[in-house]
């Protein structure tokens, strides 16, 4: 690449030119706002029917506001960092850049997938009006932010392997980025496609060693044998872990699910009694919610739950029950009032089981199961399992009140969308990188595939778009860190970090061209493995439903 002289592309007072821009499109957050009310709330009141016929305008308005939020969190990150003299160059051109790409989408298009593209006429903002919510610096920033010789100069100020400082503001936070960053790189991505290869569990030594790094009772208080840390910390070390490989990442996954129900939902003695045991490692837990014909409609789960003297009996199926066969212990969702339609009638177990071996998988008592098999995702494996009077004791209702469950269940999907988007990031981040590898190593037309712009440019905008994935997610993590309700902040997390990360592996497959088509290579993993996360924990669809519905109801 040719360099380029740092004063050729980094704007002017680029930190008062964002918070003016970013002033300026919240006018067009608002102004699109009140264009999807009018569709879906014409008397006041959003009403369900309405909603659901302009889909495309409030998911697209859930975008909308999840780009608004992200530049906010961007211009935060640098703030925090030009006041610890941490905003060099390479973050101030990431910062330019995310605002001149973002900018420009609000206006010209915002992709929600593949084919779907949400404009401002589809909010009832006509090209007249556009003009006038548009502003001086948002004009400077779309003409000037992403431009071929940003990108380039980012590529060449991070083809060392700096891709920005994370603006943490913590040492301790840094000190375990650190520490699980070399536990990746050591334990888990020399390891990690051939365990995809031969799909396999990820090996319990290393589950092992996870346990005690702490992973699982990182968020635990420290009374019940936890960390006692926030949610920014899990999402640090989820990221790293899920760097090296998304069924590592997700080793903690459901430990914070458990955890979360009984520490919120459960009892004392519940509390006391696993809680301890969730944090060491000693409890494996797995997520039982899903089922055949329900999906994301939890609320019309089938699977019931029938109480005879001191036990409960489940009969039933589940579906995409993730490390099933090895765990110990089950949150199991299930209908214990048989006269309920809908989420009222839904109570939550701790349905412990014996862990299962490769020879005897299910080996409880009225209880089955078997593998399905899946194109990435594998070090944990998905099953679907059949309940035929399976016992369950009636001490182990959760919280020991009927009909509970649906309403604790909620109150754990902030942490989980949270941790899932530092899933998304982590993923994003290993294919960013793998693809930057290989296209410094190999050599086309005598040089490195990096010099070629179209090439470095992908890596570019990868890495400022994982630096705005990653802020959206360390937002929503401080915000539950601070007892604030955060659901539509992790939901926009979620959202976006997904997307990133298939763009990221996507793109990384690209570069890679024909060689990145052969299971041979990490990045065919990559793919494979991104590709869930737009699904699982509320699949995209869902993330702009809550979204769109909580802030159009505000």
């Amino acid at each position: 690449m040719n360099a380029i002289a740092p004063q050729d592309v980094l704007l002017a007072d680029l930190l008062p030119l964002c918070a003016s821009a970013l002033g300026s499109i919240r006018k067009v957050q608002d102004a699109a706002k009140q264009g999807v009310l009018q569709l879906v709330a014409p008397q006041g009141k959003i009403d369900g029917a309405l909603l659901e016929a302009n889909q495309f305008a409030a998911h697209g308005y859930a975008w909308l506001a999840t780009y608004v939020e992200a530049l906010a969190q961007m211009l935060g990150w640098a703030e925090r960092l030009k006041e610890e003299g941490k905003l060099g160059e390479l973050e101030s051109l990431i910062l330019q850049a995310a605002y001149g790409e973002y900018l420009d989408q609000i206006f010209g298009g915002i992709p929600m997938s593949q084919g779907e593209v949400v404009r401002p006429a589809d909010f009832g903002i006509a090209a007249p009006q556009r003009h006038k919510l548009s502003s001086p610096e948002i004009a400077a920033l779309r003409e000037n932010g992403n431009t071929a010789a940003v990108r380039n100069r980012i590529a060449e100020l991070a083809a060392d392997g700096n891709f920005g400082a994370l603006g943490l503001g913590d040492e301790t936070l840094e000190m375990i980025r650190d520490q699980f960053r070399r536990f990746s790189e050591e334990q888990v991505i020399p390891h990690a496609h051939e365990w995809h290869l031969k799909d396999e569990l990820i090996p319990l030594d290393v589950v092992e060693q996870v346990a005690e790094m702490g992973v699982f009772g990182l968020t635990l208080p420290e009374e019940y044998g936890g960390l006692g840390m926030g949610k920014t910390a899990m999402c640090v070390v989820t990221e790293e872990l899920s760097r090296g490989y998304i069924g590592v990442g997700s080793l903690g996954t459901r430990s914070e699910i458990a955890g979360e129900l009984i520490r919120l939902g459960g009892t004392e003695e519940q509390k006391r009694h696993y809680l301890p045991k969730i944090a060491s490692g000693e409890i494996l837990p797995t997520a039982v919610f899903t089922e055949p014909n329900t999906g994301s409609d939890l609320g019309s789960l089938r699977t019931r739950a029938v109480k005879e003297g001191d036990v409960y009996k489940v009969t039933g199926a589940k579906t995409w029950i993730t490390h099933a066969a090895r765990t110990d212990m089950m949150t199991l969702l299930v209908r214990t009032d048989p006269d309920s339609k809908d989420w009222r009638g839904l109570s939550m177990f701790l349905a412990e089981k014996p862990r299962g071996t490769d020879e005897d998988p299910f080996p409880a008592q009225g209880m089955t199961g078997g593998e399905i098999k899946v194109l990435g995702y594998r070090g944990m494996k998905e099953y679907e399992l059949g309940f035929d009077g399976f016992e369950v004791p009636a001490a182990n209702l959760l919280g020991g009140v009927e009909g509970q469950g649906f309403k604790q269940l909620m109150e754990t999907f902030e942490s989980a969308r949270i941790q899932t988007a530092a899933r998304a990031v982590g993923v994003a981040q290993c294919a960013m990188e793998t693809g930057m590898r290989y296209a410094q190593e190999r050599i086309q037309f005598g040089k490195p595939l990096y010099a070629f712009p179209r090439v470095s440019g992908k890596l570019a905008w990868m890495i400022v778009e994982i630096m705005i994935a990653r802020q959206l997610t360390y937002f929503s993590a401080r915000q539950k860190d601070s007892d604030k309700r955060c659901d539509i902040e992790a939901g926009m997390a979620k959202l976006l970090g997904a997307r990133v990360a298939w763009s990221c592996a996507d793109n990384a497959l690209q570069i890679h061209g024909g060689n990145g088509y052969a299971e041979e290579y990490p990045i065919s993993r990559i793919l494979c493995d991104a590709r869930i996360l737009n699904i699982f924990e509320g699949a995209a669809e869902i993330q702009a439903q809550v979204i769109a519905r909580g802030l159009l109801g505000r």
